[in-house]
């Protein structure tokens, strides 16, 4: 027979205690359980921060409706910054216009792409895109090749073309509408 001194056989005597594994669990289970709130608060804080624009109105709206004209002020903020996402218009074909100065460089190649935030003005760019065209053959093709050959030399005429732009649809619509002008192929033979 065994010897009972050898079995710890003793209930009586022992404290219940948790097994190491289920203690394990435990923690890590409450772990995360708490990331996964901290996540869900960070996510609602943040996307009440950036995209927030539509409670924004909505607030407003409903401010307006029950005669309280008072909103507040960080809700407004928070409107005047969001701005609707840049679009772009190409400019195509890109624009190839010859130098009439007696440099080595005889040919400029650009490819000329507008910016905007207004979707109507697309389809202006789109009506009025001949007499920008034109206008700016005639810039780029009175430019000097020794000046494009630096940086600052390509930002003034990007400036200048963006002025071009704004000149013609103003007189054609009334309105700007461009904000940005951006070179997206740049080349000098």
């Amino acid at each position: 027979m065994a010897k009972e001194d050898d079995l710890d056989l003793d209930v009586e005597g022992e404290e219940a205690t948790p097994k190491p594994g289920k203690s394990k669990f435990l923690i890590i289970g409450i772990i995360v359980v708490v990331l996964l709130g901290v996540s869900a608060t960070a996510t609602l804080f943040l996307t009440d921060m950036i995209g927030g624009g539509d409670d924004v109105a909505a607030g407003e709206a409903d401010a307006a409706d029950t005669g309280d004209t008072k909103v507040d002020k960080k809700k407004e903020k928070k409107a005047k910054k969001v701005k609707a996402p840049l679009n772009y218009v190409p400019l195509d074909p890109p624009f190839v216009v010859n130098f009439s100065d007696d440099s080595e460089t005889r040919f400029l190649q650009v490819t000329v792409e507008l910016g905007t935030r207004d979707p109507e003005v697309i389809d202006k760019v789109k009506e009025h895109r001949p007499a920008i065209r034109n206008n700016l053959v005639m810039l780029f093709s009175s430019q000097n090749p020794s000046d494009l050959n630096t940086r600052e030399g390509k930002e003034k005429l990007r400036s200048e073309t963006l002025a071009e732009v704004q000149k013609v649809l103003k007189e054609e619509t009334g309105e700007v509408g461009v904000e940005a002008v951006f070179f997206t192929s740049f080349v000098m033979q």
